[in-house]
């Protein structure tokens, strides 16, 4: 049998980080040049229900049953058998390569699930929907973040930007007219988890506080979805902005981040923001096409680790 390859992008949150997981809408959008990759063989040699993971990224090459109960891989190959009753596979290798940083808030864990649970399910001829992979996904997302929104395992797996509002149907944001955006990577590895629980404690301490900032977010998210869809994404820039400093507020920002942000603004960016868990991670920068090359050579002299020009378009290829 010939090996089969499965593939998932990057994401980034446009806008509404945090305040998605306390009830408040968000846009997040697909990073397709950077990719996660699952490909899988089979091993007519090797014991029946065995799976060699190799991912070479992380230094893991090992039997999936070694890994801890808790691993995000062999939890990922056991929900995935789960979903299609099954108990014993053939065996085989399950090589696992990705370009998307990890812990940057672009989505890496989500990405590595749901090429995971695509190439899997597909290996073992019974290949799942996109509703049933994020639903798997997301229970990944649990080890990895703790309490997830679910955003990251939808937007992944869909590879089409949308517009997220947790307990709700999920709605394929319309982009009638395309956009870029520059990531810049501060380099600054950051566990979502920990500045989620963070902001959970000061919405604990101080909810009214907390829910304002929520609240005009949460303004900015609708407001910006409007433009995008209109076909005026050109003037979504403030609301990025202006976001940024409520982030700021909420303590999930740090010099790093605002400096590029900064750096991204002067060099001619329309709006420029962190995104997603924050204090680390990337921060993004909406750009005309003609300043895409100024504001990148300005990230990375301001210290960015690198940078991803992306164009946010209705559907991702």
């Amino acid at each position: 049998m010939p090996a089969l390859s499965a593939s998932a992008p990057g994401k980034i949150i446009l806008l509404g980080e945090h305040a998605v997981v306390h009830g408040r809408p968000a846009i997040a959008v697909p990073v397709t040049q950077v990719q996660a990759k699952a490909i899988i063989q089979a091993n007519p040699s090797g014991e029946r229900g065995s799976i060699q993971i190799v991912a070479p990224a992380i230094g893991l090459d090992a039997e999936y049953h070694t890994l801890e109960d808790q691993h995000p891989l062999r939890a990922t190959i056991q929900l995935t058998l789960q979903a299609l009753q099954l108990t014993r596979v053939p065996a085989c290798t399950l090589r696992i390569t990705s370009t998307i940083p990890v812990a940057s808030g672009l989505g890496s864990g989500a990405a590595v699930a749901v090429a995971v649970i695509r190439v899997l399910s597909t290996f073992l001829g019974k290949p799942l929907n996109d509703q049933q992979v994020s639903s798997l996904a997301f229970e990944i997302e649990k080890i990895h973040h703790g309490t997830p929104s679910g955003i990251d395992n939808s937007v992944v797996t869909l590879n089409k930007p949308i517009y997220f509002l947790r307990g709700h149907p999920i709605e394929t944001l319309q982009v009638p007219r395309r956009f870029m955006l520059v990531i810049g990577n501060t380099g600054i590895a950051s566990p979502t988890s920990l500045t989620v629980q963070d902001v959970h404690v000061a919405w604990q301490e101080n909810p009214n506080r907390v829910d304002a900032i929520f609240d005009e977010i949460a303004h900015n998210t609708q407001q910006a979805r409007t433009r995008i869809e209109t076909g005026d994404p050109d003037s979504i820039g403030p609301f990025l902005s202006r976001t940024h400093h409520l982030l700021s507020e909420l303590g999930v920002s740090c010099n790093e981040l605002d400096y590029l942000v900064q750096a991204a603004l002067n060099a001619g960016a329309s709006g420029a923001k962190l995104s997603g868990g924050g204090r680390g991670g990337n921060m993004i920068a909406l750009v005309s096409s003609d300043k895409a090359n100024l504001v990148i050579q300005a990230l990375l002299e301001a210290g960015a680790a690198s940078t991803i020009s992306t164009i946010v378009r209705q559907h991702s290829t």
